[in-house]
């Protein structure tokens, strides 16, 4: 059985020990965008999923069940985590290129007041700012 997987955090920076894993245990399908707002947790993103006509990029990938359970771990959701889950896993529309494609999403499940919003709502580009900030 296969999922389809949009990711949007850390989960696509190189070099990622886990980003790896997704790459060997996935198929990359696609680019798109959910609709939500993007916060800087830390050292990783969180998606919240609000009324804000944001739009939070990423990209889609085929993914195993097997390889899921591996991510639920990672993004500290299940039953097996702390509660409340730092995120939830849901299933949401993923707009791309090739029409609205639905995927897992992994939402923030915790507050994020006073925490940095990412306004373009790309991760990896907020990254690369900020690694580089008089680019």
């Amino acid at each position: 059985m296969t999922h389809l997987l949009f990711v949007y955090g850390t989960l696509l920076q190189p070099g990622s020990g886990l980003a790896q894993y997704l790459i060997s245990n996935s198929t990359y399908l696609n680019t798109g965008y959910v609709k939500g707002t993007l916060y800087d947790i830390g050292e990783y993103p969180g998606l919240i999923i609000n009324e804000e006509p944001g739009r939070v990029y990423g990209s889609i990938y085929e993914i195993s069940h097997e390889a899921l359970k591996q991510i639920d771990d990672y993004e500290g959701y299940g039953p097996d985590q702390d509660e409340p889950n730092l995120y939830i896993r849901l299933m949401m529309p993923v707009e791309t290129t090739n029409g609205i494609t639905y995927a897992w999403v992994y939402v923030y499940n915790l507050s994020v007041d006073n925490l940095q919003m990412i306004s373009s709502g790309n991760y990896m580009e907020y990254i690369a700012q900020k690694k580089s900030p008089g680019l």
